[in-house]
Parts: C-alpha cells; structure tokens; sequence
C-alpha cells in the first residue's frame, strides 16, 4: 500500500499527518479550524484518500502558519508516498459543479512545483460560532497559502481556476473537490503502464 508519515515541528506549528493514497475517503485529523477541517474531510472523501494526524499552531498569531504548513506536509506526504512516480498516470483534470459555482482543476506530478489559482475570493473571512456560543472565523486568504505549500512540497503543478460562481464558500469547497478528484486521477495505477516511470527522461525531476 503507498502509505506516507510526515511530522514537522516548528516554533509556529506542530503538524503530524499520515496519508494512505489507496483508502477510502477517511479523515481522522485533529484540527482546531472548523471549516478548514470540513475542506480536508471534503478532499479525503472525494479523493478516496485516508487521512490521520494532528494540527497544531499559533492560532493566537493568525490561521496562515497553520494552513499553509498543513499543505506544506500534504505535499510532502503525497510525493513520499508517489516515491518514483512509476505506473501513475501523473496527470489529471477535474470540472467540479456546486450549486452556482463551476470549479475546474488540473494537476501533474511531473516533479516541477508551481501553483495558478484563480479563485476569485471576496477575502471577507467566514465567521462561524461553535457549539459553546464561541465565536470562530476561517481567514479566506489562507486559501492560496495551503495550496501553494503544497504544490511546493509535492513537486506539482496545480492550476485552480472558478469558472463563475458567487458564494466563497462554494468556491472553496468546490476547489477542494476538484483538486481532490484531479489528484485521484494523476496517482491512480495506469495499468498499461506497467510500473514504468510516466516521462520520457525516464526519471521525475
């Protein structure tokens, strides 16, 4: 099974995560931010990936060191787990439609890390209040952080683009279907490939 375990422990966030890329859509992670939770319970469902761990982080500071390292050892999980690459397809795209909102994502693993995302955020935050009467927010400029540590760490393209749409939480969560369903079809096991490394330099770089 490609299973991956990544930790990474700073003075701002202390992240465990351990991904199976061969699961079945659950997400058992401990994660203070309410609707940043629901997107990686999102990603993992749509994904059909098994997610576990812990996020902990400076949220007295903001949510950014939280979100964009959590992406940072999403990637690193993902490439661990990828290994060499050999018998992926490597590629895949997704056209995810939720209610008014249209998402389309594209995604390589062809060991080049760089991020487009045009996701037409307003960048009001989401405020929320939890089942204590406290009240809670989700800063929606953290949208492109997590997404830009990942690509980072997993040496992939990813293009995100809404293609219309009106509500930001549909866009996000939307984009987050998306990638998920783009990324289950980049690591799925090409059959006819055989366990040959998907490039023609014989080696992802």
């Amino acid at each position: 099974m490609r299973i991956a375990s990544v930790e990474r422990k700073t003075g701002e966030t202390q992240i465990e995560l351990t991904l199976n890329l061969d699961g079945t859509g659950k997400c058992e992670v401990e994660n203070p931010i309410g609707f940043f939770d629901h997107m990686l319970k999102s990603f993992c469902k749509h994904g059909m990936f098994d997610l576990k761990g812990t996020i902990k982080g400076d949220l007295n500071v903001d949510q950014h060191h939280t979100i964009e390292d959590t992406g940072i050892v999403l990637g690193e999980c993902f490439k661990k787990a990828l290994g060499n690459c050999a018998g992926i397809y490597r590629s895949g795209f997704f056209i995810y439609p939720m209610d008014e909102t249209l998402v389309q994502a594209a995604v390589d693993f062809g060991g080049r890390a760089f991020l487009v995302s045009n996701s037409n955020l307003t960048g009001n935050p989401f405020i929320s209040v939890d089942e204590d009467g406290k009240e809670a927010a989700f800063q929606t400029d953290c949208f492109e952080d997590f997404w830009q540590g990942f690509v980072n760490a997993a040496q992939c393209n990813l293009h995100i683009d809404v293609i219309r749409g009106r509500s930001d939480h549909h866009k996000i969560e939307g984009a987050f279907k998306a990638v998920s369903r783009a990324i289950r079809a980049a690591v799925e096991i090409d059959e006819r490939r055989k366990g040959v490394i998907p490039s023609t330099k014989g080696i992802i770089v």
